[in-house]
């Protein structure tokens, strides 16, 4: 059994303290990067809803406009 040197060892506690701090770095990263997807999407979501309610009422318009110029010529009503 080979005992470790005390050079070794604190180079060892060196490489291990960097590999550490690498690590968790790396995860903050991934944690803030996740948190603007996140954003990102929680704004796409409602940016879709507003647009669904716009295309709804839109297309209820259309559907008025259109039973208006189907109508008989003598039954239009001109506001």
């Amino acid at each position: 059994m080979m005992l470790l040197s005390t050079a070794d060892l604190q180079a060892d506690l060196v490489r291990l303290t960097l590999e550490l701090q690498e690590a968790t770095e790396e995860k903050l990263q991934a944690a803030r990067y996740g948190l603007v997807v996140l954003e990102e999407s929680a704004a796409l979501k409602m940016k879709h809803r507003q647009l669904e309610e716009e295309h709804e009422v839109l297309r209820v318009e259309l559907q008025q406009l259109r039973e208006v110029w189907d109508a008989p010529q003598g039954s239009r009503s001109y506001i």
